[in-house]
């Protein structure tokens, strides 16, 4: 493929799109190509322009935001892109309905939408999930007709990270499944060292995310409570940290679990844990997990969206079923006390990483959606 300017689009500052935007657009501009973001500055900004990409700093900070909308479409304008790759909701939305506006000067123009996840009152659609919130009266109209509907009007291919997710889109949404391509999610395992696993008496656990309702902080407390001696690193924060402050101060967990709060890089603190654990309602293919398994940590999670696809059951970790408390903590409790089953879960989990989920992986499979994008259209 000869040399693009692909554009990446992105109107959040974290979380797994934020971040995805960022390491598509550093992995194409390795590969030769004009790569752009356009969406707010975030932590991977600085890093991303060192590497060869171009980042226009044009927040939208809300679906009523209409001067960051007009601003997003006057840079798309004027950049002239072969590719437009759009990363979360909101620049779905806005991407897609400024399509026809983009082709009107270049009918080959391509343009690609990543569905990252499905909407919490919506997420037991999906196959594993629980549902992780009331399903809200505009769910379906939104999420599913919405999306069908935005999806014709803009053309081009959705990417979804997960086989699972892929399913939700062409059975519930109602998308051509011509359409859809199943890309999974990649990072860089040259960022993560393999870790060392210790014969330590009291090992460490760390989970990453997002302190909300759908990622079950409070099964993970309850559940590490259950394993004596066990450690806790909780890297992230939201809306939820007050009720997490509130339960790591009860007996059963005081002084056993540290709340490090955001971290641009969670490198530093998957490097120093022993195991990673992720106890969410509903996932699609998590970066954080893959991060983990990159550093050559053993998985305990919940087999929810495409987790299952990822992690090998009894082999790159323990999978549970959604909301089993009981479950998570007797594999918590199985692999804390045995460092040889860490140690082998581990190195499987990290070349689980290079073997399928890499980022030259997952920039491989996009180029490949990028082309059919640009031959449809």
């Amino acid at each position: 493929m000869s040399a693009l300017r692909i554009v990446q689009v992105t109107t959040q500052t974290t979380g797994g799109p934020a971040e995805h935007a960022a390491e598509v657009a550093i992995g194409l501009a390795a590969r030769g190509h004009d790569s752009h973001v356009v969406g707010p500055i975030t932590p991977r900004t600085d890093e991303a322009r060192a590497r060869g990409v171009t980042w226009h700093d044009v927040p939208v900070v809300s679906k009523r935001d209409l001067r960051g909308g007009l601003a997003s479409a006057r840079q798309l304008r004027r950049l002239r892109p072969d590719v437009v790759h759009l990363q979360d909701r909101r620049a779905g939305w806005l991407g897609r309905g400024l399509a026809p506006a983009l082709r009107a000067r270049d009918r080959r123009v391509g343009v690609v939408y990543t569905l990252h996840g499905v909407a919490d009152g919506l997420s037991d659609l999906v196959a594993g999930n629980a549902r992780a919130a009331a399903r809200r009266r505009r769910d379906r109209w939104y999420y599913l007709t919405g999306e069908r509907a935005i999806t014709r009007w803009g053309g081009g291919r959705v990417v979804v990270p997960s086989q699972a997710v892929a399913a939700y889109a062409v059975e519930h949404v109602g998308l051509p499944r011509g359409i859809v391509d199943v890309v999974p999610n990649g990072v860089d395992p040259a960022r993560f060292a393999a870790t060392a696993t210790r014969d330590d008496a009291r090992p460490s656990a760390v989970w990453v995310g997002v302190l909300a309702a759908v990622k079950r902080t409070d099964l993970l407390l309850d559940a590490v409570a259950a394993v004596p001696g066990l450690r806790l690193v909780v890297v992230g924060d939201g809306p939820l940290r007050a009720d997490v402050e509130r339960r790591c101060a009860t007996p059963d967990l005081t002084g056993r679990v540290e709340l490090a709060g955001w971290v641009d890089d969670p490198a530093g603190a998957l490097s120093r844990a022993d195991l990673y654990v992720l106890t969410s309602d509903a996932e699609n293919c998590p970066l954080s997990l893959l991060e983990a398994m990159a550093s050559g940590l053993p998985v305990v999670a919940t087999a929810v969206g495409g987790v299952p696809e990822v992690v090998r059951d009894g082999v790159d970790g323990v999978l549970c079923p959604a909301g089993d408390g009981a479950a998570v903590a007797a594999a918590l409790g199985s692999l804390a006390d045995d460092p040889d089953l860490r140690r082998r879960m581990g190195a499987s989990a990290r070349q689980r990483v290079v073997d399928g989920y890499t980022l030259d992986h997952c920039v491989d499979g996009l180029l490949a959606s990028y082309a059919k994008s640009r031959e449809a259209d």
